[in-house]
């Protein structure tokens, strides 16, 4: 029998994955939440019907022996803990700062009126529905929390789908499901608390109460900090794979502990672990994206299948537990429903959305589940009531999707809010406002210092965090003392409070400050570039003197440093027939900006309106045309051509930035770039290609231009992965940029 136990804890863990990743494609495939087939799974895998159908199959795979059960028992408690970790990065403060005081009405009604429901529920149920009768005021608690809490990621989902996640009553309504969510899990710390003590006692419970309190603001101050500084530490440190991942996992677990220790359960200090890595801004998407996978591929379906295997659905046989089911699901339904529409009518809403946030949070799922475990693992729950509660949680969970499509479905768009909706969506096809990271690299030049300024004025408008590497006398500086580096981390800082100012006033919302970082011990090559840009950048922006050499071509030190990113990268570039001297940005500033159609030009206007926005300087989009004879009115071409200045037009009023528009026929794109710029543009700001090959080129175009002009030039180009797939956009690029 050697190796047994271990072979059975991986048939247990493959048959979950297997039936609850099965039935979960099947569920979601047809509207329902991924998670209640996962949930259904682990109770068609239980008692329910495999121990029905072959009793003694389900009894040998999923064993009773404490020591078997033990062991997927701890990955299932991990798996709490994870989920709880992820619910809290999913939760997102902002925007229930954003949405104002209905998401507080709504959450106070939607969680006092159900709470009290069900704790009233639990003084009145039979005693051989508690494992012991005289805790009925912590299996009230325990109750009164699982009606009353809703499930952000079920509620999510069904707003995502119906595409009202930028709708306002969308954004109430996840924002109300954040703060039930926060609500549901201080409830449960503070009963945990209780239950501990064994009964209701108050010293203990105020001793409870004011530990948490000081846990929260703890956690909301300087383990705030504590926790951007680590992430940020562990990102720009650690050369090993998945270190980020490795931090946060460690910082779950010393919140989780501090939280076990001050006498409250560990899922309190996971979700607030969750809330801080969520917010932390050093966090890119595909870090987040790793653990998401972790998470979702292997915990979450063992937890929510053994979560299934500990219900026994055969129970409901008994037409006392059947009825009094049916009678917590009512209960469950009209409370939640009742309190959730009472709090949208005192917050000011109609009819319909109050109808269709009483549907919204009638979503329990995941959450519920969650909390009828704990109270099961406490012996709080026997196991019949538990069954009730988890059946209740399906049937709810199910009922919600199709209500809450009915209820949105009959909600009309107003003027004003088509309008933010459609701003947000130009937000979304954007390219500065899609960026996580800047990483820049300047030396001592006028150019280098220009640029420092023009890499504060994109990331400012959104905090992004920014890594500065300055170099000196081609080598990376920093040191104590290095007063370029200084002045280079002025600029940025400048540019960032002027951008930030912008935003803050254009969109009445608070902008973080800029976190910006200098790195000092690598060396400008290729494969120190390519080890910086491994720690996750949006963005490569480059501003060095002595980049063209005397032939136009680009110097070999650029070429190295270029070659070690494989993301978008910003060239800042001077004129050939430039002075030296950089623009002053101000009102009336022109920014020139070739656009073409593709979608290299269209993130060179991103970027150049990102640019305009904090000084009201002016953009000037210009496409250049080679159709003979300029293409007549109500052509093809020039239909096209109109609607490409059109997005752009469309872009610039999202940023609040005048726009001229222009089209050139009867000239090369350079020739038609320069006399523009001899109009009197300051800058030019082109979207590139970089072609394959040993020499570093982006097009004849974008050489010529940099020999015919005296102003600055920005080059950007689309990123290396992208560039074989990039042919057409090369090619317009010639024609049009």
């Amino acid at each position: 029998m050697g190796g047994s136990a271990e072979g059975l804890f991986v048939a247990e863990i493959v048959l979950l994955l297997l039936v609850g990743r099965g039935l979960g494609e099947i569920f979601q495939r047809h509207g329902q939440p991924a998670i209640m087939g996962q949930l259904i799974g682990g109770i068609l895998l239980g008692p329910s019907l495999f121990g029905w159908i072959w009793p003694d199959a389900q009894h040998l795979i999923f064993s009773s022996d404490p020591a078997q059960k033990g062991m997927i028992d701890a990955v299932s408690q991990l798996g709490i803990l994870l989920l709880l970790l992820l619910t809290g990065m999913e939760t997102d403060l902002r925007l229930v700062r954003r949405v104002g005081a209905a998401c507080f009405s709504i959450s106070v009604t939607g969680v006092v009126v159900p709470f009290a429901l069900g704790f009233a529920l639990a003084q009145f149920l039979p005693d051989s529905l508690l494992p012991d009768p005289r805790q009925r005021v912590v299996a009230g608690l325990f109750l009164g929390t699982a009606l009353s809490i809703s499930s952000v990621k079920i509620v999510a989902m069904v707003v995502r789908e119906m595409n009202f996640m930028r709708r306002n009553l969308g954004q109430v309504i996840i924002s109300s499901s954040i703060i039930e969510d926060t609500i549901g899990w201080l409830i449960i710390a503070v009963t945990f608390g209780i239950a501990t003590n064994g009964s209701l006692q108050v010293l203990p419970l105020i001793a409870t109460v004011a530990e948490v309190a000081l846990f929260m603001v703890f956690s909301f101050t300087i383990g705030r900090r504590l926790v951007f500084t680590l992430i940020r530490w562990s990102n720009d440190s650690f050369r090993s794979e998945y270190a980020v991942i490795t931090v946060i996992l460690i910082i779950m677990g010393v919140m989780a502990l501090i939280t076990n220790l001050i006498g409250v359960h560990t899922v309190l200090g996971a979700f607030v672990a969750g809330i801080l890595v969520g917010e932390s801004p050093i966090l890119s998407d595909h870090i987040e994206s790793q653990l998401r996978g972790l998470i979702t591929a292997l915990f979450m379906p063992v937890f929510f299948g053994m979560a299934g295997l500990s219900a026994d659905l055969t129970v409901l046989t008994d037409p006392t537990l059947a009825l009094l089911t049916l009678a917590l699901v009512a209960i469950a339904s009209i409370g939640k429903f009742g309190g959730a529409f009472l709090g949208g009518r005192l917050a000011g809403m109609s009819l319909k959305e109050a109808t269709a946030v009483g549907s919204a949070m009638n979503a329990r799922g995941s959450t519920e589940v969650i909390v009828a475990s704990i109270g099961l693992s406490m012996n709080i729950l026997s196991h019949n009531l538990f069954t009730m509660i988890v059946t209740m949680a399906v049937i709810t969970t199910l009922a919600m999707p199709p209500m809450l499509r009915w209820a949105l479905g009959r909600l009309p768009v107003g003027h004003a809010e088509k309008q933010r909706v459609e701003r947000e969506l130009l937000d979304e096809r954007g390219f500065v406002s899609r960026l996580e990271r800047l990483l820049l690299l300047v030396d001592d030049s006028p150019v280098g210092k220009f640029t420092a300024y023009l890499a504060g004025l994109v990331g400012g408008g959104s905090g992004m965090p920014t890594t500065l590497l300055h170099l000196q006398d081609g080598k990376l500086a920093g040191q104590v003392g290095d007063k370029g580096s200084e002045r280079a981390s002025r600029e940025v800082k400048k540019g960032a409070a002027r951008s930030a100012r912008a935003v803050s006033k254009a969109e009445d919302t608070p902008v973080d400050k800029v976190h910006l970082t200098a790195r000092t011990e690598l060396a400008a090559s290729a494969e120190s570039i390519a080890a910086e840009a491994r720690k996750g950048y949006g963005l490569l922006l480059a501003g060095l003197e002595n980049t063209l050499t005397d032939k136009g071509t680009f110097s070999d030190a650029l070429k190295d440093i270029s070659s070690g990113f494989d993301g978008p990268l910003c060239l800042v570039l001077n004129g050939a027939k430039a002075d030296g001297k950089m623009p002053a940005l101000r009102a009336g500033t022109t920014i020139l900006v070739p656009v073409n159609g593709t979608e290299v030009a269209r993130r060179a206007a991103d970027f150049a309106l990102a640019l305009a926005r904090p000084h009201r300087a002016r953009v000037k989009a210009l496409y250049v045309s080679q159709a003979r004879h300029g293409g007549r009115p109500g052509t093809v071409s020039h239909r096209r051509e109109e609607a490409v200045l059109k997005d752009v037009a469309d872009l610039a009023d999202r940023y609040g930035v005048a726009v001229d528009t222009a089209i050139r026929t009867r000239a090369t794109a350079d020739r038609a770039i320069a006399r523009e710029v001899a109009k009197g543009a300051a800058m030019v700001v082109m979207g590139v290609t970089q072609r394959p090959g040993e020499e570093l080129f982006f097009g004849d175009t974008a050489t010529a231009v940099l020999a015919a002009v005296a102003c600055p030039v920005v080059l950007l180009a689309s990123e290396r992965a992208k560039r074989a797939d990039a042919n057409a956009e090369g090619t317009a690029a010639e024609t049009g940029t």
